[in-house]
C-alpha cells in the first residue's frame, strides 16, 4: 500500500486567498492543530517577503512538534546572480529549517517574458539552487511552477527540467497547475508521459480555477504521485487550492492509499471550523465532509430512509470525519422527521398527538415566514413549548431604543430593557451603534450578573431577508442569528414587520436555547 504525504500550504498559499489573513500567533496555533492531525509537512511562508514570516521561523525553533515538519518557501536564484550571493537563497538558509521548497520555472513563456532569461540558464538556476541548499544540509522540494502549461507548450523541455532537478538532488518534484486550468484527463495524459525511473519522487499542487483540484489530485495518485499539496478549506489564490478537508477523507476512506492523518480523521471537521474561526470567516455549509450540510437531510422520504437504513442515503458515516447528521425542518418534512427530532425529548411515534401538533405548528409558522432549516435552535424552542418543557430565561416587560445622530459623527443608539427572571425584576442599559447590538448589550447587562454563562455566547452572524418586498418600507422581514459558545454553533430565527422585534425574537431564542440545552 503506497503511503501518500500531505503537504499543507494554508499559511502561505492559503493566505493569498481573498479575505484570509493570520497574525503570527494565529499561524503558530494552526501549526499545532495541523501537527495534532498528523499532517506531514506545513509550509510556513516566504521568509524574504515580510517580517511576520521571518519571525514565524524564529518562533518555530522553540515550538515542539510531534509529527509535522515545517517547510520554508522561496525561489531559485535569480538570473545572473551566483547562488551564494542570492538574497532569496540566503534568507532560506537563515531560517535553519531542514525542509525547503523552492519554485522553479517550467513554462518557456515565463522563463523568457517574466524572468527575462533563456531556457539554458533556467536549468542552471534550478540545478545550482537545489545543489547548493542540499550541500548546506537541507532537503529540497521543487515546485515546478506552471508545469502542466509548460508541458503542453514544450514537453521535452518540461521533462528536461525534471531531469535537471533530480540530478541536483531534489527530494520531491511537485508538478504545479499554477493557473488551475488543467482538467483531469489532461493530468492523466501528461503524467503518463513522465518516465517512471531516473527521477525524484513526484508530487502535485493543483489550483481550483476549474473546480477540479481535488479530482486532479486524486487522479495524480493513480498516475504515480505520492505527495499532495493543498490547504485547509481549499483557500488560496483566486479560486483556491485543492481542499485537504475533502482530499484527506477521500484518500483515507475511498482509495487504497495510506495517509498518516487517517488515525486523526475524526478531528477533520473540528480542524476545518477551527481555521475558519481564527480567520474570522463563516464556515461554508456545503463543503464536502466537514460542512454543516454534508450530512443534512430535508425531504421527508430521505429522513425516513435515514431512520431505517442511513447507509442507503449517505456515502459514509458523519462520525468518521467528526461531523454530525442533521434532519432539516421545513414544509417538506414528514412524520418521520418530526419523530426523529422528538427522540431526545421522550418516546413518540407517528401516531402521537404531539407529532401531529408539531406538524401543524410547523406549517403555520412557515406560512408566516419562519424557516427552520438553519434555525434548528428556534425549532427546539418550538418543540419545548408544544411539549410544555420550555423554561424561558426571561419575561420581557419592555425595551426602549432611541437612535440619534449629530453632524458627521456616527449614529448612536441608547437602549434600556426591563425584564423579569426567576421572579426578579431587572433592568439593563447600553449604548452602541445599531439597535440590535444595543438590545443585545442591554439584555446582557441585565442578565450576566445572574447568568455568567452568557459571557461564553457570541453572535457570529446576522442576516435579514425581506419576505414581501411589494410592501416596501412596511415589508415583513426574517432575521437569522448564528451564535456560538466556541464549542458549538446554533441558529435562531425571528419574523416581524419590525426588524427590531424580529431581531429580539431570534436573539432571545438564542439565549433560551443555551439555557435549556447547553448550560451545564
Amino acid at each position: 500500500m503506497k503511503t501518500v504525504e500531505l503537504y499543507d500550504t494554508t499559511l502561505r498559499d492559503g493566505m493569498q486567498g481573498i479575505e484570509i489573513n493570520f497574525t503570527l500567533a494565529d499561524k503558530i496555533k494552526i501549526v499545532h492543530k495541523l501537527d495534532e492531525m498528523k499532517i506531514d509537512f506545513v509550509e510556513g511562508g516566504f521568509p524574504l517577503s515580510n517580517k511576520k514570516d521571518t519571525s514565524f521561523f524564529k518562533h518555530m525553533k522553540k515550538e515542539k512538534l510531534a509529527h509535522a515538519r515545517i517547510v520554508a518557501f522561496g525561489s531559485t536564484r535569480r538570473p545572473g546572480i551566483k547562488v551564494s550571493e542570492d538574497a532569496h537563497i540566503q534568507a532560506l538558509l537563515k531560517t535553519e529549517i531542514e525542509y525547503i521548497t523552492i519554485v522553479g520555472k517550467t513554462w518557456k513563456a515565463h522563463i523568457e517574458q517574466i524572468l527575462g532569461t533563456n531556457t539554458d540558464e533556467n536549468l542552471e538556476m534550478i540545478y545550482d539552487s537545489i545543489a547548493y541548499l542540499k550541500k548546506k544540509g537541507h532537503k529540497v522540494i521543487l515546485d515546478l511552477e506552471h508545469f502542466f502549461d509548460g508541458f503542453k507548450d514544450d514537453n521535452q523541455y518540461a521533462l528536461k527540467v525534471l531531469e535537471t532537478a533530480s540530478a541536483a538532488g531534489a527530494r520531491t518534484l511537485v508538478l504545479c497547475d499554477t493557473n488551475g486550468g488543467t482538467l483531469p484527463l489532461e493530468v492523466m495524459e501528461i503524467m503518463k508521459q513522465i518516465p517512471g525511473a531516473g527521477l525524484a519522487p513526484l508530487g502535485v499542487h493543483f489550483h481550483n480555477d476549474c473546480g477540479t483540484a481535488v479530482a486532479n489530485s486524486l487522479l495524480a495518485l493513480d498516475c504515480g504521485a505520492n505527495h499532495i499539496q493543498g490547504t485547509i478549506n481549499g483557500w488560496g489564490e483566486r479560486c483556491g487550492n485543492a481542499n485537504l478537508c475533502t482530499l484527506a477523507p477521500n484518500i483515507s476512506l475511498k482509495t487504497k492509499y495510506k495517509i498518516n492523518i487517517s488515525s486523526e480523521l475524526d478531528k477533520m471537521t473540528s480542524l476545518s471550523r477551527y481555521v475558519y474561526e481564527i480567520a474570522n470567516i463563516i464556515p461554508e455549509k456545503r463543503q464536502p465532509y466537514v460542512g454543516e450540510a454534508a450530512f443534512s437531510h430535508k425531504a421527508g422520504q430521505h429522513a425516513d430512509v435515514i431512520n431505517k437504513a442511513p447507509e442507503l442515503m449517505e456515502h459514509t458515516e458523519s462520525a468518521l470525519v467528526g461531523n454530525s447528521r442533521y434532519i432539516l425542518l421545513s414544509e417538506l418534512s414528514g412524520k418521520s422527521t418530526i419523530v426523529n427530532k422528538l427522540g431526545k425529548y421522550g418516546k413518540f411515534d407517528k401516531k402521537s398527538a404531539e407529532v401531529q401538533e408539531l406538524i401543524e405548528v410547523l406549517k403555520k409558522k412557515e406560512e408566516e415566514g419562519y424557516e427552520y432549516e438553519t434555525a434548528s435552535a428556534s425549532f427546539d424552542i418550538l418543540i419545548r413549548k408544544v411539549l410544555k418543557q420550555y423554561k424561558p430565561i426571561v419575561e420581557l416587560n419592555s425595551y426602549h431604543l432611541e437612535s440619534f445622530k449629530t453632524g458627521d459623527m456616527p449614529s448612536k443608539t441608547v437602549g434600556r430593557i426591563f425584564i423579569t427572571s426567576d421572579n426578579k425584576n431587572m433592568m439593563g442599559a447600553a449604548v452602541s451603534i445599531g439597535p440590535v447590538d444595543t438590545l443585545d448589550r442591554s439584555l446582557r447587562d441585565a442578565l450576566t450578573p445572574y447568568y455568567p454563562f452568557l459571557k461564553k455566547i457570541n453572535l457570529i452572524d446576522y442576516k435579514v431577508r425581506i419576505l414581501d418586498p411589494e410592501s416596501a418600507a412596511g415589508a415583513k422581514v426574517r432575521v437569522f442569528i448564528t451564535s456560538t459558545d466556541q464549542k458549538k454553533e446554533w441558529g435562531t430565527v425571528g419574523v416581524s414587520e419590525n426588524i427590531v422585534e424580529a431581531s429580539w425574537e431570534a436573539l432571545i431564542d438564542s439565549f433560551d436555547y443555551y439555557y435549556n440545552n447547553l448550560n451545564d
